[in-house]
């Protein structure tokens, strides 16, 4: 059996790493428009190709923190690295930006 070395999530690049993904995750942009606008009845899911989050826009911490239904304050201390996103919505936004953990995740060396 071969030793298998411990990593260590580094949550300061990784936050910035979710800072990034918001500003620039086609995927990410275009689940959190669908989410917003079939709130308001305003999208029938069909029209992704138009949508207004295109990588022109950005998302808000505001737009994404409904999306996961926290408060805007803890999608804040996420991309600041005050506090860290729980297992289950770090997986919740991996699926939606179409990416693995081991992509969002940053390890030290």
């Amino acid at each position: 059996m071969e030793k298998i070395e411990r990593k260590f999530v580094d949550w300061g690049k990784t936050s910035k790493n979710l800072r990034l993904l918001r500003n620039d995750n086609l995927n990410l942009r275009r689940y959190v428009c669908f989410v917003l606008r079939t709130k308001r009845e305003e999208c029938d899911g069909k029209s992704c190709d138009t949508c207004r989050f295109d990588m022109d826009n950005s998302i808000s911490q505001a737009e994404l923190a409904q999306v996961f239904n926290v408060s805007e304050s803890m999608v804040a201390n996420w991309e600041t690295g005050r506090s860290l996103p729980s297992i289950d919505d770090l997986l919740f936004y991996a699926e939606i930006c179409k990416l693995t953990l081991d992509d969002i995740l940053v390890f030290q060396n």
